[in-house]
């Protein structure tokens, strides 16, 4: 194989005639904000000028040389991992191809239309909005009401078009590698492994899908110098298996699968991928509470800790594997085991699986659809169907891959029926979430779990939102403006969403405001805040937890505290219950742009308090405390006086393998910190257990003064 990157410096011209050069992998935008013919998108309101631009057409020309020996190919293969979204191709003024799904990698044999010497490759993409503008019309599908009509006519990241959290930019661009692959003989398609654990020991099996000429030469390397020969279709045991495990449960122990290609002494061409050796099922067994709905790995049941995962960046260009690392060393460094990708953006890129097949974090991943109808036809059916061949194959090898989910809230809001669309928008969904979507994993991947929506019980319309069965997304606490206690009232099986708002630190809001923005009830402050209302109901759960803040610094910090202790009493109280309860994924990880939100990390990587309240409630070893007063309670103080009742219950949740013995600590301080009582007690924890201590009642203290 001939690999030839086309990536490098291009130029870009819109329909108006304005040219500038840039880099691709880049965009529009990230063409315009380079050549500075732009301004930041993200600073004050400059979003609404940039989101005219994308009225617009655009192409992406560069000229390139076509040598001998890629000539001499039997075929060449114009390679594009990554066209945002709706284009045709052209090389040397011919039409090659057309592409209307970001989701695919596109490819055609062009072999016939290069020449010798210089070559030129022009896309033209065409406007994304004027498109869902069009097809709406034509074509009404309902979705939410945070991204623009008629997103859902488009296989396009959709909250590129608006979210309750993120900006109105539909950018378009080339945002992959784009390459040309020159076959002389033959070629690899694709590559299948799949593992059987059975009395202790594991037996692979690899096929490899080929294209011409050629015998396929497999090797298999691992730790401690490892290394043996694999023959194609067939088991063969693994000796001395070292196991992959999520963080906290054992090491991130990886095998090495090569499969080359080749024809005499020549090698045609070379495919590489990175295993772990690992079961991962997911346990639904009726029991007396109803439906458990939990991970377990090698045999282990864990508790899923974690976080919900959005595109890191509107402007993709700017996304790139050391951000994308850094970001998930900062989930390991919080003692995170578990990432949820989101179904209303992408399917992240390789350099995001490897690092989490490293760091331990098992990926429940979403296939990319969110909040909405789709206009199924049978073009549409193709287009998805190709999209999911394309990124199961892509991802399926993975250590960390831990599930396939149809889509985010689809079956609840479908159930509820939110949105207009009848009979035929939920034949739709059967259709594509329970027929089609399944089928092609049945033959894709047979040996990963696929859940059809989330949250759901099983599918069907069977009541998506059990809380004794399936997964929850549990929002009474930030949008039902319920108490932070309200999470005790519920033990769910498997918590996929729940969340609530904070502020960004000053240094991030002083990325995007002047100083007289800085009020979060100004315009600019207003704009980085998208879910609507939600600036007030910050200040409304303030009002029940702190004196009012008389600085902008101060206030942006205390919203920070709120969220902090919001999650903080989800997170542990289910942990409290852990074998009813076996997952917590709060909503959300990071920032799209710098904005007001759910996030426990903002859009430059600074940690907000959540993040490090999350490094102790998702420590395998947690000490917290249920405990009942007024202020938990939410008793008004100009109610009718009465009897105090204020009772503090601690409680060892332990995630670890091994049971843990150790000493509790407690004490009553006033205002002062002086010591009022205290009191130790020596406790067992068992290996994935919890352990309660005695219910400790303090009624008869100073609650207004005193703190345990």
């Amino acid at each position: 194989m001939i690999i030839r990157k086309l990536n490098g410096i291009w130029e870009m011209k819109d329909s108006d005639g304005m040219s500038v050069s840039g880099t691709i992998p880049g965009s529009v935008y990230s063409f315009l904000l380079n050549a500075g013919e732009m301004e930041d998108p993200y600073y004050r309101t400059n979003e609404l000028s940039a989101l005219r631009r994308m009225d617009r057409d655009y192409s992406f020309t560069r000229t390139f040389e076509a040598d001998g020996e890629l000539l001499s190919c039997a075929a060449v293969y114009l390679r594009c991992e990554g066209l945002d979204t709706l284009c045709t191709v052209y090389l040397n003024d011919i039409p090659v191809g057309e592409a209307d799904n970001f989701h695919r990698t596109y490819e055609w044999e062009v072999g016939s239309l290069l020449q010798e010497g210089e070559n030129t490759l022009r896309i033209c993409f065409r406007s994304p909005t004027r498109a869902i503008r069009e097809a709406d019309r034509a074509w009404h599908v309902g979705g939410t009401e945070d991204a623009m009509r008629g997103f859902p006519h488009l296989r396009k990241p959709h909250c590129m078009f608006g979210w309750d959290w993120g900006p109105r930019l539909p950018d378009m661009g080339i945002f992959r590698d784009i390459s040309l692959q020159g076959v002389q003989q033959g070629r690899i398609r694709d590559v299948h492994i799949r593992q059987k654990h059975r009395d202790g020991s594991v037996w692979l099996s690899v096929h490899a899908e080929m294209e011409g000429k050629g015998t396929p030469v497999i090797r298999l390397t691992g730790p401690q110098g490892f290394r043996m020969e694999l023959q194609p279709d067939t088991e063969t045991r693994i000796p001395d298996p070292q196991l992959w495990w999520p963080n906290g449960y054992g090491a991130q122990n990886l095998y090495t699968v090569e499969v080359a290609l080749r024809t005499e002494n020549t090698l045609e061409d070379m495919v590489c991928r990175r295993i772990g050796l690992r079961t991962v099922e997911v346990c639904r067994e009726k029991d007396e509470i109803g439906e458990s709905f939990a991970f377990r790995v090698n045999g282990v049941a864990i508790f899923a800790m974690g976080a919900d995962y959005i595109p890191e960046d509107n402007v993709l260009s700017r996304m790139n594997p050391a951000r994308t690392r850094k970001l998930l060393e900062d989930c390991r460094l919080a003692n995170f085991n578990c990432i949820r990708v989101w179904g209303g953006g992408m399917y992240p890129g390789d350099d995001f699986f490897d690092a989490c097949d490293e760091l331990g974090l098992l990926v429940w991943q979403d296939m990319m659809f969110a909040c909405a109808h789709y206009p199924l036809d049978d073009a549409f059916e193709e287009s998805i169907t190709r999209e999911a061949v394309d990124n199961i194959r892509r991802i399926r090898h993975h250590a960390c891959l831990g599930l396939w989910c149809g889509n985010n809230e689809m079956e609840s809001f479908e159930r509820r029926g939110d949105w207009e669309g009848g009979p035929a928008a939920r034949a739709a969904y059967i259709r594509i979430f329970e027929h089609i979507l399944p089928h092609v994993l049945r033959r894709e991947d047979p040996d990963t779990f696929y859940w059809p929506s989330s949250p759901s019980s099983g599918g069907s319309f069977d009541d998506p939102d059990d809380p004794y069965r399936g997964d929850v997304h549990y929002w009474d606490v930030w949008h039902g403006e319920k108490p932070f206690a309200d999470y005790r009232r519920h033990v769910f099986r498997f918590v996929s969403e729940f969340g609530f708002q904070s502020f960004p630190g000053i240094k991030t809001v002083s990325a995007f405001t002047e100083p007289e923005d800085r009020n979060i009830f100004s315009e600019v402050m207003e704009m980085h805040q998208r879910n609507r209302s939600a600036n007030g109901k910050i200040m409304r759960y303030l009002s029940d937890t702190y004196l009012y803040p008389q600085h902008f610094e101060v206030l942006l910090y205390a919203s920070q505290m709120l969220q902090a202790t919001a999650i903080r009493y989800g997170v542990e109280h289910w942990r409290r219950h852990r074998g009813e309860c076996m997952g917590a994924i709060y909503w959300q990880l990071s920032d799209i742009w710098p904005v007001a939100s759910w996030s426990s990390i903002d859009y430059y990587g600074r940690w907000k308090a959540l993040h490090y309240a999350a490094r102790r409630f998702f420590a395998p070893v947690m000490i917290s405390c249920e405990e009942v007063s007024d202020a938990s309670e939410g008793k008004s103080i100009v109610r009718e006086p009465e009897a105090n009742v204020s009772t503090a219950r601690l409680c060892v949740a332990n995630e670890t393998g091994e049971t843990v013995t150790g000493t509790v600590h407690w004490w009553l301080s006033d205002a002062a910190s002086r010591t009022l009582q205290e009191g130790e007690s020596v406790l067992s924890v068992p290996a994935r257990g919890t352990a309660w201590l005695p219910k400790m009642d303090f009624s008869d203290t100073d609650i207004r003064q005193n703190h345990l």
